[in-house]
């Protein structure tokens, strides 16, 4: 572990759930909460505490799972913690080992509707919500879909048709597919480590973080999501011509879904979702100044709720008789359009895609993925008949080869558990 200081205290850049947690979180949460610098909560080692505490760091709104039945999920547990894979790096090494090397703070494998492994690590818990980042993207839009097969969403129309607003924005000749998919031409930048970036902005008007003490004034702030999305006027591509990775894209897909619905998204998530699935915890979002719910990245739940969710997509849909995710809308997620990918991403994922706001790990394949950066993964696998859910919190936003080791791994537990992959 590198040492930092904070004045006259050491602290650690982070620590693998094997090692000593460094005295810095080794204290009451009060005190930690008072010394953690507010603009560094999800950085390293303060993110191995927040992100299973974030209600105590900013606003947050309940998600709530109602007061239905538990679905239970059955258990055939079996030991996979010395299953041995390679890593991108050519080093064998073991699941339990490998867990430990990417901070896992809680791991869940589920194969043919039973869990198989379920781990907890860092002081997580069964109940303890964890914050999934981009994983909320894919859950908003699951929403959307189900908007979309009654009707009352169609992916052809354009966006200024549901709020006239965006006509003054670059929005204006994009799609509700266009934003689904992001590959609307709308300029923002995705740079996670500079604070006056586009998404740093959207921090600030989010309420993550505060203004940057040194930040220039001639920056243009904004108070909240909504006035970010109406400023955003420039377009840098034709709309349906790339892919580009935008948080905002899906806090518009929010803001629509909300306008159509008159229903704020943390009960649209309840209603459409986490109700009918029989969560087992409420969820909550962290909410902006103006109550808004961050669908791009704030979204809290506990891991085998998450477990449920992927559950979901692999079942078609069905959950206790009924359908609650369209069969057209995940038809169209395993297998629909996916001709839209860029070179940058192509590195990681050679054959993938993104659909629907899902990342496809190979489009031959129909397995894909919810991920959010620190480690945040949900990967549904039709052709294992498996979930994987992986949280955690890693020392940097991304890192491509603890996401590459991860699916690296995965496989390898599909193989021990008798999974074959489709030769296709």
């Amino acid at each position: 572990m590198q040492t930092n200081y904070i004045g006259d205290k050491v602290i650690e850049t982070s620590y693998k759930n094997s090692e000593k947690r460094p005295p810095i979180l080794d204290m009451a949460d009060a005190e930690i909460l008072a010394l953690m610098p507010r603009m560094d909560w999800d950085r390293p080692p303060w993110n191995r505490w927040s992100f299973q505490r974030i209600r105590s760091l900013m606003p947050t709104a309940q998600v709530w799972r109602g007061n239905g039945k538990i679905m239970p999920i059955p258990r055939q547990e079996k030991d996979i913690s010395q299953i041995e894979f390679t890593r991108s790096n050519e080093v064998s090494q073991t699941i339990e080992a490998f867990l430990d090397d990417t901070y896992t703070d809680g791991f869940l494998v589920m194969a043919d509707g039973y869990i198989v492994h379920e781990s907890y690590h860092n002081g997580m818990r069964p109940e303890t919500p964890h914050l999934m980042q981009s994983v909320s993207k894919s859950i908003t839009a699951t929403v959307t879909g189900i908007m979309i097969g009654r009707g009352e969403l169609d992916p052809s129309t354009l966006v200024k048709t549901y709020m006239p607003e965006l006509a003054e924005t670059a929005w204006a000749g994009a799609t509700l597919q266009h934003v689904l998919d992001m590959t609307t031409g709308v300029q923002y930048s995705e740079e996670y480590t500079r604070l006056d970036s586009d998404v740093g902005k959207t921090d600030v008007a989010s309420g993550w973080r505060p203004i940057a003490p040194d930040a220039t004034s001639d920056i243009d702030w904004p108070a909240s999501v909504w006035d970010q999305i109406l400023s955003l006027k420039t377009c840098d591509a034709e709309h349906g011509s790339r892919f580009l990775y935008r948080s905002i894209e899906t806090d518009l897909l929010a803001h629509i879904m909300m306008r159509v619905s008159g229903s704020p998204l943390h009960k649209l998530i309840s209603q459409e979702l986490w109700q009918p699935i029989g969560a087992e915890e409420d969820g909550y979002f962290t909410v902006d100044a103006r109550g808004y719910g961050l669908a791009s990245g704030g979204f809290n739940g506990c891991l085998r709720d998450f477990g449920r969710f992927g559950q979901l997509y692999l079942d078609d849909g069905m959950c206790h008789g009924k359908q609650i995710i369209p069969q057209d809308w995940i038809a169209d997620v395993r297998r629909g359009e996916h001709g839209l990918w860029s070179e940058e991403r192509r590195k990681l994922l050679p054959n993938g895609c993104y659909r629907n706001q899902f990342w496809i790990e190979d489009e031959t394949k129909e397995s894909f993925m919810c991920l959010g950066v620190f480690g945040q993964l949900i990967y549904i696998a039709p052709t294992y008949n498996m979930v994987v859910v992986k949280l955690s919190t890693w020392p940097n936003f991304l890192d491509d080869d603890f996401k590459l080791d991860t699916q690296l791994a995965i496989h390898a537990i599909a193989a021990e558990l008798g999974k074959h992959v489709d030769p296709r």
